[in-house]
Order: structure tokens, then C-alpha cells, then sequence
């Protein structure tokens, strides 16, 4: 793998081969490994007519649920591009991943230097942007319909990104650069969220920087939000049962990428 051509690409256009020229890979873990909990978390505190609606019986239901639903029916069959990044933007912020000192951001560009080239740029969906311009977390969507490619390369293209670019601006803050950090990364594929784990040494983004092979490797883990819910291969979450497992998931993720991000905070 060492002697694979590395060239210049924009976060949006990493591939798998992109993944090997710089020695990462992507392991799959059970959702008590990944997530470091038993059971999944209750749902205690989200109106119950978002979780158990169904689309195109929007009758009686608060406007609230009507305008996400909306949402999940333009981003589940609308065949744009937009409706699928308006989707995952509102889904981020129904759940609480906006906060006191946090926002939830739409085409969010950064910088990405690799192979000596300062001009690239990485283009995340949607982000998770702190009041210090800090990135939190990075949400990739599934554009193959758009002309895309799968989004397992792009968001870790990205998440390199941000530990760049985290590091510069911890920098401008009078804060010391770090060695390492874990990015908080989500996937979409069509509605069906995948969670990521993606961890950034300094050694990594040098490799990207100076278009090298790493000697260390780099492995990803994964947790996929399995699809036995609705019993469909292209199912997702306007099926009830498969958006009640989803939010559960992402409220998980919310707790567990806070103890990430909150070590390159301070």
C-alpha cells in the first residue's frame, strides 16, 4: 500500500483507495462496544408522535410532528440533495445536539492540506460547530444518487479535517495543538444513520499533509443501526419502529461524542 499515488483531493472526494494509500481501516462493533452501554436509552423525554407517526397520516398531530415528518418524507422520496441535508439538520437539533454553546451548521467548509497542496477544502453536510468555531461533530450524507461516492471515505477525510483545522484554531486561542483526537462521526444512507468513531494523530494528518503512507495504522470503529426493524433492505426511518431505534441511537451518540469533544476543548 505504500505504493499507491496519493494526489491532492478534497474531502469530498476521498474514496476507499484513499483509505489504504493512508493505511486506515473501518472495524464494526456491537452496539455495547461502540456505545459502552447495555440497553438502549428510553425516549422519555421526545413527544411520542415524532417517534411513532406515520407518513401521510399527519391528521390531529401537533405541528411540530407534521413539520418533521415533512421533512422526513422530502429527504425519504423527494430525490433532492437539499431535502436530505434540511432532514439531517433538523434531526440533529429534535434531539438536542444544538446546545447552550453549540450550533447546529449546514455546508460547513473547512481547509484540508494534503500532499503539500493548502487549497483543498472539506465540505461537511451538516456539523456540530462550537461559539470557538470548534468542530464537535461531522455529519456525511449518501449522495450516489447526486453523483457521489459512499460516504465512509469522505467523512473520515473530513474528521482529518477538523483536526487540523481544531488544532489551528486552538492555536489563535493562546491553546496548545494536540496529538490526537477522536472525531464524532455520523453517516447517512438515505435515513439510516451509521456512527463513527474516527481517531486523528498527528502522525495521520502529517502522512495527509506531506502525501505519505503511515507506518502506524489507523483503525475506525463503527456502530450501524441494523435494518432487521422494518425488513427492508432500502427502509429507514419512515418506518416507525427503525426512527424509534434511530433516535435512540443518536441520543446515545450525543452522550458519547460529548466525552470526545470536550478533550479538545480545553
Amino acid at each position: 500500500m505504500a505504493n499507491l499515488i496519493r494526489s491532492p483531493k478534497s474531502g469530498s472526494d476521498w474514496t476507499t483507495y484513499e483509505l489504504m494509500a493512508y493505511n486506515i481501516t473501518i472495524k464494526t462493533q456491537s452496539f455495547g462496544e461502540f456505545f459502552r452501554r447495555n440497553s438502549e436509552l428510553p425516549l422519555t423525554n421526545l413527544d411520542p408522535s415524532l417517534v411513532n407517526s406515520t407518513i401521510g397520516e399527519e391528521s390531529n398531530l401537533p405541528d411540530h410532528t407534521v413539520r418533521y415528518l415533512s421533512r422526513l418524507d422530502w429527504a425519504t422520496y423527494g430525490g433532492q440533495e437539499s431535502f436530505m441535508d434540511d432532514f439531517y439538520y433538523e434531526t440533529l437539533r429534535l434531539l438536542g445536539f444544538e446546545e447552550r454553546n453549540s450550533i447546529v451548521s449546514g455546508r460547513n467548509i473547512i481547509p484540508l492540506t494534503i500532499c503539500g497542496d493548502d487549497r483543498q477544502t472539506a465540505q461537511m453536510d451538516v456539523c456540530i460547530v462550537n461559539r470557538q468555531s470548534m468542530v464537535l461533530l461531522v455529519l456525511q450524507g449518501d449522495k450516489t444518487m447526486f453523483g457521489s461516492t459512499h460516504p465512509e471515505p469522505q467523512v473520515i477525510a473530513k474528521a482529518i479535517a477538523v483536526y487540523q483545522y481544531n488544532n489551528e484554531e486552538r492555536q489563535t486561542r493562546g491553546l496548545v495543538p494536540l496529538d490526537a483526537m477522536t472525531i464524532p462521526c455520523i453517516t447517512m444512507v438515505g435515513t439510516r444513520p451509521t456512527f463513527y468513531l474516527v481517531p486523528v494523530t498527528k502522525m495521520l494528518s502529517n502522512a495527509v499533509v506531506t502525501g505519505q503512507y503511515p507506518e502506524a495504522p489507523t483503525e475506525v470503529v463503527k456502530c450501524i443501526t441494523p435494518l432487521g426493524y422494518n425488513h427492508q433492505t432500502d427502509g429507514g426511518m419512515e418506518t416507525p419502529a427503525y426512527r424509534q431505534l434511530a433516535f435512540q441511537r443518536f441520543l446515545a451518540f450525543k452522550d458519547l461524542a460529548k466525552v470526545y469533544s470536550q478533550t479538545y476543548l480545553h
